[in-house]
């Protein structure tokens, strides 16, 4: 028997629906991003690591010891799936997150004291440079962080643990009058 689900972003009914007005400090939520787990085999680590450094528009995350999550916005889940295990065959095992994760980014000028209220990594542009990514507790919820511009980062997070996440970040950032929504396309 075949069943037909009807898939709905974590944060529908959170989020505006049409963008409104977008403040100097914004979390953005992306509605797709295609999202892969992969796994080094044992021994492979460096392989891996070479392979996914050549992996072209893909955006690798640590996650632990042989582990990373890798993100693109131009290619499908099925599409960046297939390409990585064709890159990586033999040296690592991958799996699409897709459905399973959520992605924000949080942007502007107070980012990093709107995430030293819930996250205690030193932020410090010195000391988690940009390109860095790490696992972090954002108050009781697990998340990727990762830093991905000069006052930009993202965070990925469980999908069952999104709206919590969203709800966190709007009180964090309510000092700064944080403004959110979803990405627009394009």
């Amino acid at each position: 028997m075949t069943r037909t689900y009807i898939s709905h972003h974590p944060l529908d009914g959170l989020l505006p629906l049409e963008p409104g007005i977008r403040a100097v400090d914004h979390l953005d939520v992306p509605r797709a991003v295609a999202i892969s787990s992969v796994m080094a085999m044992d021994g492979e680590e460096a392989s891996v690591t070479a392979g996914l450094a050549a992996s072209g528009d893909v955006s690798v995350r640590f996650a632990g010891p042989g582990e990373w999550l890798a993100l693109s916005q131009l290619e499908t889940p099925e599409g960046l799936h297939r390409n990585l295990s064709l890159l990586l065959a033999e040296t690592a095992y991958v799996f699409d997150q897709s459905d399973g994760r959520v992605v924000f980014r949080l942007s502007g000028p107070n980012v990093r004291r709107i995430l030293a209220k819930g996250i205690a990594t030193d932020l410090y542009p010195a000391a988690f440079e940009i390109g860095t990514s790490s696992n972090a507790l954002c108050g009781h919820i697990g998340v990727n962080l990762a830093r991905t511009g000069e006052n930009e980062f993202e965070l990925i997070v469980m999908r069952s643990f999104a709206a919590a996440l969203f709800d966190d970040l709007r009180v964090m950032g309510r000092e700064f009058d944080l403004s959110a929504g979803f990405s627009t396309p394009g």
